[in-house]
């Protein structure tokens, strides 16, 4: 393969370096406009470097997937200010220049849904899309990818948590005290048992909103409860693709959940309870009947891949059973 520019490797498939970067090659924001629509996803750059990842032996509300604590390296990223919204997620939905199919590939936008999986808490406006599987996900961000040429994909475990912490090593962005958690996310506590529009809530100090509470959000990675183990110490963009269809990894807490839920080392994991009212055979890869907490948001990574590799890494990431 001929090299251009800088190359380093990343989930198993190599990248070169490519971004929408300043004179001086640092990351900047910027609006990415979605196709057919008058709407932007707000990118916020996330500058790579190197943190402590999973709880401390001080967080009492720790569990045990959650250590030991490892420290980690991640590269630089951009990330989705927001929760992607329905608003977004229906372009795709709609557009019509992809039929409508059974089969997740390149060219399937989703199944129309059997029943309103929003639940009647809202939906135009700017309410974060929920009831969503992670191929769903996946696919939202391949057609993104078709439509801009730009790749776009979940972030990892790791990438997750760093850009969650914002820096900080307490249990929560802002603190290790639960009382201010109602100025920064929507949980059981305030929520009043539904989700809410997104970008209420204060952000965290990378200027991210709803890392935590109102929909928790997939990340790329098989759920693995000795995740730390398996890393080791000292990972540099770690990730455990996924090998079968449960579990996956999820992040953020919910407005469903407890504070507990919402701390920043949290993981938790996808079931196939989440989906048993679905009424189709076979059941859909699209949405989760049971799942109307989850949803997810988006990154591009600073080193893009090649046109061979992103589509090598979307076949690896949804042709799994």
């Amino acid at each position: 393969m001929r090299k251009i520019g800088l190359l380093c490797t990343l989930i198993g498939l190599t990248f070169i370096v490519c971004g929408q970067n300043n004179s001086k090659g640092t990351l900047t924001a910027y609006d990415q406009k979605i196709p057919g629509t008058s709407l932007n996803l707000k990118m916020v750059p996330i500058k790579g470097g190197s943190f402590t990842m999973g709880s401390s032996a001080s967080d009492r509300l720790k569990h045990p997937d959650e250590t030991p604590a490892r420290k980690v390296t991640v590269s630089s990223f951009w990330m989705g200010a927001y929760e992607v919204t329905h608003d977004i997620f229906d372009a795709f939905f709609r557009d019509e220049t992809t039929p409508v199919g059974t089969e997740v590939d390149a060219l399937t936008r989703p199944t129309p849904q059997y029943i309103d999986l929003s639940w009647g808490m809202g939906k135009t406006g700017g309410y974060p899309v929920n009831s969503m599987s992670q191929d769903g996900a996946l696919m939202f961000c391949r057609w993104l990818y078709k439509k801009t040429g730009i790749f776009y994909r979940l972030p990892t475990e790791a990438e997750w948590e760093y850009a969650c912490r914002a820096g900080s090593a307490s249990v929560y962005p802002f603190g290790d005290n639960a009382k201010d958690l109602g100025k920064y996310a929507w949980f059981k506590g305030n929520s009043k048992k539904k989700y809410h529009k997104v970008g209420e809530k204060l952000p965290n100090a990378f200027g991210l909103y709803d890392m935590l509470g109102n929909v928790s959000e997939w990340t790329l990675d098989q759920y693995d409860e000795k995740y730390f183990e398996t890393i080791g110490d000292h990972a540099t963009d770690p990730v455990i693709p996924p090998g079968k269809r449960y579990p996956r990894s999820v992040r953020g807490g919910s407005f469903a959940d407890d504070a507990g839920a919402l701390r920043s080392a949290d993981r938790q994991h996808s079931d196939p309870s989440w989906n048993k009212r679905d009424p189709q055979i076979p059941r859909s890869r699209w949405w989760l009947t049971d799942a109307e907490f989850v949803g997810f948001r988006v990154v591009r990574p600073e080193k893009q891949p090649t046109a061979k590799e992103a589509e090598a890494f979307y076949n690896k990431y949804l042709n799994i059973d």
